[in-house]
């Protein structure tokens, strides 16, 4: 039988330390829900990220896409001299393509961000336990199907002692 195993954390420090514990106990975490984001959770739980490279291909993108625009827009299809200024003037071009570089990484980004979360208008939110979100610490584990009720039960008392100020199985 599969079930959740939730621990709930009042305090950072605890949980960080309860982490380290259950890690090395060699216990799967399915996942860690925090109120705001702990570098030291993403460390110990070493969750590997492509945003960050993602975001960095937008902003290439934009940066790109706006100069192949500026120099199209004023070099081919109306080029106009004023103030004996060349049609290609790029340090002109810098700004703007400074500005729209910005503007399209966090757009995409977001858009990206929202995609990959599944979130979107309309959806019901899966929430743990509802504390997550106001000032607790929650420490989600999945049993699996060949997990006795022992080991079960190991797991329950592993997160009452490192610090877990409630267990809920369900």
């Amino acid at each position: 039988m599969k079930t959740n195993i939730i621990g709930i954390f009042k305090e950072e420090d605890v949980l960080v330390s309860a982490l380290k514990k259950i890690k090395a106990q060699n216990i799967d975490i399915t996942e860690v829900f925090t109120p705001y984001p702990i570098h030291e959770v993403f460390k110990i739980m070493k969750r590997k990220t492509k945003f960050q490279l993602a975001t960095f291909f937008f902003a290439a993108l934009g940066c790109v896409g706006t100069y192949v625009f500026v120099y199209w827009a004023s070099v081919i299809s109306y080029p106009l001299t004023y103030g004996g200024k060349p049609h290609n003037s790029w340090p002109s071009f810098i700004i703007i393509a400074f500005v729209t570089t910005i503007a399209t990484a966090i757009l995409l980004s977001v858009i990206t961000f929202f995609v990959k979360s599944r979130m979107y208008p309309g959806k019901k939110p899966n929430i743990v336990d509802k504390r997550i979100t106001d000032n607790a610490f929650v420490v989600l584990i999945e049993t699996k199907e060949e997990q006795t009720q022992d080991e079960i039960e190991n797991i329950n008392s592993i997160l009452k002692n490192v610090g877990a100020v409630e267990v809920i199985q369900n």
